[in-house]
This record gives C-alpha cells, structure tokens and sequence, in this order.
C-alpha cells in the first residue's frame, strides 16, 4: 500500500484512501531495506534520528479503530521510512485473544476496555500493557438510502431489531413501517463494537444470530447499501467515509432523535451510542526506541482536528485528555527503557 502522499497526487483524497484501506481490512507500510546507520533489522534502533530509527510494528484489533491507526502510521512512515508497520484488523476481541495477548503483536486496537478474559489471559502469557485513549466514537445505525419511511428509531426499538429473539419485519418494530423482512449486518461476537452495543442498548436480552456478522465494517456497508430493507451498525468513521452509500438513523433515548455527528458525540447528546476508543500498546514493545516513538506520535496526533475529525471521522482527544494519556505512555516507557 503506497502512503497516502502518493496517492493524493493521483487525484485520491485521504478519505478515499482511508475507505479504501478500511475494505482492505489490512495495511502494511514496508520500510526501506537499504540500511541508514541504525542498529539493524531487530527493532532496537537507537532513536538518535530518523536515519537511526529502524524495525517493525505489528497490530491488530478494532476495526473501528482501523481508519485512525491507518492514517497515523501513513503519517509517521514518511518521517520513518525505516520502520515497517504492518496492521490488521481483527475486532477488538479477536485480536486481544488471537495476537496480544500471546505475544505476537505490539499495539491492540480496542473499541472497549479490555475484559477480564483478556486481562488474564495476557497476565497467563506475561504481556503488559498501557491502555491509552484514541478518540471518541459515535457508533452509528444506517439504513438503505432508499429506506425514505425511516429517520429515527427510539432505543427500544433499536433492541426490537437486534435482541436475540428478534422482530422480523419492519412493522414489527412499528406499526407504519413495511411488512418486509429485516436484513441485519452487523459486528462479529469478536468485535468490540459487538460488545459495546450489547452493553449500551440490549443487556440480558443478548444479541441476535440472524444476521451477516462480519469482521470488516466496509463489508456491512456494502451490505446494507445493496438492501432495500438491510439495517447495521458500526463505528462512525465508515458512515463518514461513505454518506452517499447509507442513510444513518437518528436514535431516540428518550429526548428526541439525535443524529450521530462528530458535534453529538463530543456534546454527549447521542446516548446511548457514544464511546471511547483505545490503543494497547504492551510494555515489553515499549522497550524498542521505534515503537516507544510510534507510540508517542500516535498520542500527540489525537488532538489534531484536521486528522482525527477531517480525514477519519472521529471526535479528537482534548488537550487535557492527550496530556493524561502522555503521562501514561512516558511512564511506561521509562519502566520497559529502565
């Protein structure tokens, strides 16, 4: 995947460039292989300048969190052009379970704190981590563009549709909607985004297993744009990088309908959907000079609007968000440096 620079100079914008690496669901940004006077290929590069600065980064995890991570490691490689970064995404949980947590990548991207099972299973494989916060997201519900009965549904009937004994036309969950067969897409059992809308909008009443559960969010938006009657939910940034593809809903907890919007969102107007995003990145890794330095950058970055906001679609950290985080991270460092 060529860095984003490249491809503006073909006449494709960031967005674009983000949409199209979020139907990938992978980026890998290849470090040169010619050597510039670092330590070598094992990623314990000196950090005495970008010639010096050298290895790789692995990551995996939210999908949601995909989009910003892509933008920020396309950023940072043209500062590090020796260090390669490769990131997939996994969901939030699979990539906990999968990568992280036995020790097989450096950062786990999150939609949702890590969960006891991980904590554990990280602890069982000697991992530490950091947590970090990224950004504020507003998971949002789309329809079909054409879908033109339907602008608001209430949180109740949000649950209508998606508990585990579901509604199954539209006119069950209101009596004008049409009697047509909802089609669900939505986030994988291994997603965070999966986990967070249990918690947000169903509890007990569990989740639905009828419907297209994928891993990727372009794939429920591709979904969901080719159904006249489809319905899905996901991170922000994918409504954001595609609004001529969907229709996103207004949800209703009791106040009036709220459409999903960066302004929503950072005003904590759009309940219950509003959520933090996160980074891990673990200790050990912190411990190499590249990844403590990517992991500085990809801090001090979360307050940049013009990223954050412009080119992924999400509600930027506030400075005093940023500098709690930085605290954090410098903290950590010094502990795997020490």
């Amino acid at each position: 995947m060529e860095p984003t620079q490249n491809l503006d100079a073909e006449g494709i914008t960031r967005r674009q460039s983000l949409a199209a690496l979020a139907g990938a669901g992978a980026l890998g940004l290849a470090g040169c292989t010619q050597s510039t006077g670092g330590s070598g290929d094992d990623g314990s590069g000196d950090g005495s300048g970008d010639d010096s600065l050298s290895g790789s980064i692995n990551i995996a995890g939210s999908s949601t969190v995909f989009p910003l991570m892509s933008a920020i490691a396309e950023d940072f490689a043209e500062d590090y052009p020796d260090v390669s970064i490769d990131i997939s995404s996994t969901g939030s949980g699979g990539g906990f379970s999968n990568f992280f947590c036995v020790g097989e990548t450096d950062f786990n991207n999150a939609s949702r704190p890590i969960q006891p099972a991980e904590e554990e299973l990280c602890a069982d494989n000697g991992v530490e981590y950091v947590e970090l916060i990224a950004a504020t997201d507003a998971v949002t519900v789309v329809v079909n563009p054409e879908a033109d009965w339907v602008d608001s549904l209430t949180v109740e009937e949000l649950a209508t549709i998606w508990e585990s004994d579901p509604a199954q036309t539209w006119d069950e969950v209101r009596d004008e909607f049409p009697n047509e067969e909802i089609e669900r897409y939505g986030a994988a059992d291994t997603s965070g985004t999966y986990d967070y809308f249990i918690e947000a909008v169903l509890g007990e009443r569990g989740h639905t297993s009828d419907y297209q559960a994928t891993e990727k969010d372009n794939n429920i938006a591709n979904g969901v744009s080719g159904s006249e009657y489809g319905i899905g939910y996901f991170g922000f940034s994918y409504y954001y990088l595609n609004p001529d593809q969907l229709k996103a809903l207004a949800i209703d907890d009791g106040d009036g309908p709220v459409e999903p919007s960066l302004d929503t969102a950072s005003s904590g107007e759009y309940t219950p959907l509003s959520r933090p995003l996160f980074t891990y990145p673990s200790i050990e890794s912190l411990g190499k000079e590249h990844v403590a330095e990517f992991a500085r950058y990809f801090v001090e970055q979360t307050t940049n609007e013009d990223l954050v906001a412009g080119d992924v679609g999400y509600v930027p950290a506030t400075e005093e968000t940023q500098e709690e985080q930085m605290g954090k991270l410098e903290d950590a460092i010094e502990r795997a440096q020490g």
